[in-house]
């Protein structure tokens, strides 16, 4: 059995709103680039994981990469999809079974909000018709509680997003390419306070692709394999408060960021404090906040200080969303999750250009999170 996993090819499509390109095209753009990336062809992969949320099946894909037989599944786990299917690979891999494979994931959803219905995850109707469905007032409720509790301030939450904006502007491959100012941010129309228009993300489209090799093999297709130390997914303890929550309880309590992360960091042997560069959940300024500290990077309250300081950019301490995360790249339901490893990747590379944190980073962390209630978190190295 192997004891290890290498990324040995990376590939993306530009998220954002790409007219005339279905999502399925997206994930096909991104599958080639990153076998072109690998050095090998799709014949070559023994077997696929994929998934999208609303442009068709994962599996779909082999009309446009070669219809070879290779078994291809499809994943679907809300935000969570992409990091399901990264670690259904790992498994595969590290069984023994085969030696290459891939991971997709894309989406082309429409514009507004996410349409979800409360009998799909089990609650009455009575929770839509309060306005709950529409989850930017679960960020808003949950940021607002996190505020008060940890003397946490606006700018902070304007902060954020500042940086999301500026690093998007040196990523060709964001949907949000123009800075804002933090004074920009706070003036912009409120959504659900304190949150404002430009610290939430969007509904887009993109797609990426990963090709894993059992560490063994590795060096027969890059000369730089990236290793996934760990990568492991959690749903929500009784009483944590969560997206989708009916009711939550007064005390805060264990979550699926803090039960995820904590297992990611057993599994690879390390600790929060020996990672390089990070890429965690930021559906809205606040979420990035609250999981610095859930993910053990930080204790909570020592955002404020880290945030305003600057140790969250590129060049700081604690380097953190270094792609512009999901407020400047969107989200693209599928594709999130691998995003964040691709940008991993890319650092641990030293190819990740303007953006580029120096001093040859060594450790990636990711952390993505979705409803009702999941995380899925990886540690990545050289």
């Amino acid at each position: 059995m192997s004891t290890d996993v290498a990324i040995v090819g990376i590939g993306i499509h530009p998220f954002g709103r790409t007219e005339g390109v279905s999502g399925r095209a997206q994930g096909a753009h991104a599958a080639r680039q990153a076998l072109g990336d690998a050095g090998v062809q799709w014949s070559d992969i023994q077997f696929a994981y994929g998934g999208s949320h609303s442009a068709g099946d994962a599996d779909s894909l082999v009309s446009d990469l070669g219809l070879t037989g290779a078994p291809f599944i499809n994943v679907h786990n809300g935000c969570g999809t992409g990091g399901s299917a990264l670690i259904s690979a790992r498994s595969a891999l590290l069984s023994g079974q085969y030696d290459l494979g891939m991971v997709v994931g894309f989406d082309k959803h429409p514009r507004g909000a996410f349409a979800t219905k409360p009998s799909s995850l089990g609650i009455g109707d009575w929770y839509g018709e309060t306005g709950m469905m529409v989850t930017t007032q679960f960020f808003a409720q949950k940021i607002g509680r996190y505020m008060e509790q940890y003397g946490i301030g606006e700018e902070t939450l304007a902060a954020v997003a500042e940086k999301s904006f500026s690093l998007g502007a040196a990523n060709p491959n964001a949907w949000r390419r123009s800075p804002k100012t933090r004074q920009e941010i706070l003036d912009a129309p409120i959504v659900n306070h304190p949150l404002t228009q430009y610290m939430f993300c969007s509904p887009g489209e993109g797609g990426v692709a990963l090709v894993l090799a059992r560490g063994e093999v590795a060096h027969r297709y890059t000369a730089n394999p990236i290793y996934l130390r760990s990568a492991e997914f959690r749903s929500r303890r009784f009483g944590s408060f969560e997206v989708f929550s009916p009711w939550t309880t007064p005390e805060i309590l264990s979550g699926p960021t803090g039960d995820a992360s904590a297992a990611a960091f057993t599994s690879a042997g390390i600790g929060p404090e020996d990672i390089d560069v990070a890429q965690i959940q930021d559906t809205e300024s606040g979420a990035e906040i609250m999981h610095m500290a859930e993910t053990g990077l930080c204790a909570h309250g020592e955002q404020e200080k880290l945030i305003l300081t600057g140790e969250t950019r590129p060049d700081g301490s604690l380097p953190v969303n270094t792609d512009g995360g999901v407020i400047a790249n969107g989200e693209p339901i599928g594709a999130t999750g691998l995003r964040q490893v691709f940008e991993s990747v890319l650092q641990l590379r030293g190819d990740a250009g303007d953006r580029q944190v120096p001093g040859s980073p060594k450790t990636g962390f990711t952390h993505v999170y979705g409803a009702p209630g999941i995380s899925a978190c990886t540690v990545l190295s050289r």
